[in-house]
């Protein structure tokens, strides 16, 4: 799983992108995007993640899970490593922690480069909800 937050202001309109990937193929299984209103990048990212993790969850509740992420911040408070200081990604950490077993999900940092995909699917559904469309995106 890929997931990136986008935040134009930070703070300002926010939103996030999921990409769910088979991981012996690399096949996209599932795409997920939406605005957020008005939050931190830190807040998109978060938000992302959950998404991620709950599209995963619908398909496998018991499914590894690698998330790759860009977010260096995300990666190491979600590692364990990092203190969350933020009441705000407190509560969302907390959310993705229950949503699937302790343990079947690892975080790996990637460079941003290599999140392309799920920063152009925050970006899309950013663009479309500020030229006044949904700005939710779910596929399949």
């Amino acid at each position: 799983m890929e997931a990136d937050g986008a935040s134009r202001g930070n703070p300002g309109h926010a939103s996030y992108g999921t990409v769910i990937r088979n991981a012996n193929t690399g096949e996209v299984v599932a795409e997920r995007a939406a605005v957020l209103g008005h939050a931190t990048n830190n807040v998109a990212e978060y938000s992302g993640l959950v998404a991620g993790l709950r599209a995963i969850a619908e398909l496998d509740p018991e499914a590894l899970v690698e998330v790759r992420m860009d977010s260096k911040l995300v990666v190491e408070q979600m590692s364990g490593r990092w203190k969350i200081k933020s009441p705000d990604m407190q509560k969302l950490a907390l959310v993705a922690r229950e949503i699937l077993p302790y343990g079947n999900v690892t975080y790996t940092w990637i460079p941003r480069e290599d999140n392309k995909h799920a920063d152009a699917l925050a970006n899309e559904a950013l663009d479309t909800h500020l030229a006044g469309g949904s700005g939710i995106i779910e596929r399949p």
